[in-house]
């Protein structure tokens, strides 16, 4: 039985027709689902999808690719993180991706939602979901001065080298590893799939986006993690079962869900 860690389907695509993603679950032996927000005109979405299935949990947080999102107050995150189905915090993190003539500088907003969410992630004492894209010493960096080793959480997406997922391990942070994982050219995702300590390891779709093989380039969806799992497995010469196993039991004990 696998968990998908991480996806979005309040999104179009996957929201106008749930109950098929949902079935199409189970007929792929997923079990369980969090969908992750992005912002808080799309929360309640998320909260309404979570507390209509038993199997879909929450987070809440503003992406740190929308720049124009309302900015959340830590006392707005902390107040919303106590919806009994919100499990953690985010998605969070930096993005230096696509500056658009901007510098490194000028991101300092960015910078700035990050440590809220980190400082509602330690007063809920819920994990972090942190997103970061050509931006990870600055990530680590600000991780490590917030104490986000504290609450703990997940860097979802993971697509560092081995060294940065050293260092986010030291920070007491899973590593989660999407559908790119199966693409030829992630050679160093496929690394860090063969190197991550097993109870620390997390498996994802992100869906909509970045289906694995040999979904690739077509529409993503949580039943689509079970390939996420089958291929990670093979990379580390090890039984599928195990690797469901111990993914479906770090998700629980990370988030604190009771089984």
């Amino acid at each position: 039985m696998f968990v998908d860690s991480h996806c979005h389907i309040n999104f179009k695509g996957l929201a106008d027709r749930l109950p098929a993603v949902l079935e199409n679950m189970r007929e792929h032996d997923v079990t369980h689902a969090l969908c992750v927000s992005v912002d808080f005109e799309t929360l309640p979405e998320v909260l309404a999808i979570a507390d209509a299935h038993d199997n879909v949990y929450a987070s809440v947080g503003v992406h740190p690719d929308h720049e124009d999102a309302r900015e959340p107050t830590l006392a707005e995150l902390v107040e919303l993180a106590a919806h009994p189905k919100v499990v953690a915090i985010g998605e969070t993190g930096l993005d230096y991706y696509r500056l658009e003539g901007r510098s490194i500088a000028d991101m300092e907003w960015q910078r700035e939602r990050f440590r809220t969410h980190i400082r509602a992630a330690t007063a809920t004492m819920k994990p972090l979901i942190v997103h970061t894209r050509s931006s990870s010493e600055d990530t680590l960096r600000i991780m490590a001065e917030e104490r986000a080793d504290v609450p703990g959480g997940v860097m979802h997406c993971f697509t560092e080298p081995w060294p940065v997922a050293e260092q986010a391990l030291a920070q007491n942070f899973h590593i989660s590893l999407s559908g790119i994982v199966t693409f030829k050219s992630a050679t160093d995702v496929q690394d860090v799939a063969r190197r991550v300590p097993l109870d620390r390891l997390l498996i994802e779709t992100d869906s909509p986006y970045l289906a694995p093989v040999p979904y690739r380039g077509k529409p993503n969806e949580p039943a689509y993690v079970s390939h996420v799992g089958r291929f990670i497995a093979s990379e580390r010469g090890i039984a599928v079962e195990a690797l469901a196993d111990a993914t479906t039991e770090n998700f629980f004990r990370l988030f604190k869900i009771a089984r």
